[in-house]
């Protein structure tokens, strides 16, 4: 596979379902596409129309690659040699209907943040932040604007300017529970410069993003994703708030979307009891484990169990398996 397409497959791959851009645009920035648009403006016309090419180009790229990693599977299977030029020549034809579109409306801030997502859902990440920076230049008082950069610097230095760009999207947009996601992930990977930027200590850092990660739990209480996202913060904090992080693991757990989610809960439930020695808990997390995709991990977090809890009774290290 060229390496143009493993970069593409990575930058539309990189989560389970592609994110259309319509839906990135709200997912990351807040501002709802169908919310904004004015059907009666013909400008906003044509920006839909922009917005439905982006999103099925989208999804049959998505779709060429998955057909394209399906036939690599198979054995004796050759790579589909022409898939890079096909996917270049449907993204370039959405790259020139962005620009074609922002001649004719240079004053489109909508636009210029569209093409911005687009553009960085497909790694083109440096030209994406010069569309989001004129969006910005257009309309100073746009808090996506605001809140894309700080993402772009979040991503690619200055990591503190990253922090000052979530605070004004946040001082525009204080109602916008993306914007705290957003910077609370970013002061808690970027640790070092958080401490130097405010003048505090790890713990305080820590202290910083969870509070901004309750800020966005309180503003949208049934996300998932977000409670999984400020449980999974519990691993990395120093030193360990067990108590605190079974209360988040918790939390998320109540708002799985499916069995297989809550599983995939239980899987870190059993870890943080163990290391809090309540090994029966644990014992009963790891039995409501039954999907085969968490087989090997549910066996590894029994053996630490199984582990922990000889060298709780004999008081000594247990001997590796």
């Amino acid at each position: 596979m060229s390496q143009l397409l493993v970069g593409l497959l990575s930058a539309l791959m990189s989560s389970n379902q592609p994110v259309a851009v319509s839906n990135f645009v709200t997912q990351t920035t807040g501002v709802s596409v169908a919310a904004v648009a004015n059907a009666n403006d013909p400008a906003e016309k044509a920006y839909r129309q922009l917005l439905e090419l982006d999103e099925n180009t989208t999804e049959e790229i998505d779709k060429w690659i998955r057909d394209a990693q399906e036939m690599e599977a198979k054995a004796g299977a050759a790579p589909n040699l022409t898939l890079n030029a096909r996917i270049r020549q449907r993204l370039d034809a959405v790259k020139t209907g962005y620009a074609k579109f922002l001649e004719q409306n240079p004053k489109h801030v909508k636009g210029w943040l569209a093409y911005g997502s687009f553009l960085n859902e497909i790694g083109e990440e440096s030209e994406a932040a010069a569309k989001w920076e004129k969006a910005r230049e257009l309309e100073p008082t746009n808090p996506a604007a605001w809140n894309n950069l700080a993402n772009y610097y979040g991503h690619k230095s200055p990591v503190k300017k990253a922090f000052e760009y979530y605070a004004k999207a946040i001082e525009l947009n204080p109602n916008e529970p993306v914007y705290y996601h957003n910077f609370g992930t970013t002061v808690f990977l970027y640790r070092k410069d958080a401490k130097e930027y405010y003048g505090i200590e790890e713990g305080q850092v820590f202290d910083k993003a969870l509070e901004l990660y309750q800020k966005s739990l309180k503003l949208d209480p049934d996300n998932f994703i977000l409670a999984q996202d400020i449980a999974q913060t519990y691993y990395g904090i120093k030193p360990q708030r067990l108590e605190e992080a079974i209360k988040a693991w918790e939390y998320a757990l109540s708002k799985a979307r499916d069995d297989f989610e809550r599983q995939g809960v239980q899987v870190h439930l059993a870890r943080f009891k163990i290391n809090m020695g309540k090994f029966d808990e644990a014992r009963t997390h790891l039995s409501l484990i039954t999907a085969p995709q968490y087989g090997d991990l549910k066996e590894r977090v029994t053996t630490t169990l199984e582990r922990k809890e000889k060298e709780a009774k004999t008081g000594k290290p247990a001997e590796a398996p």
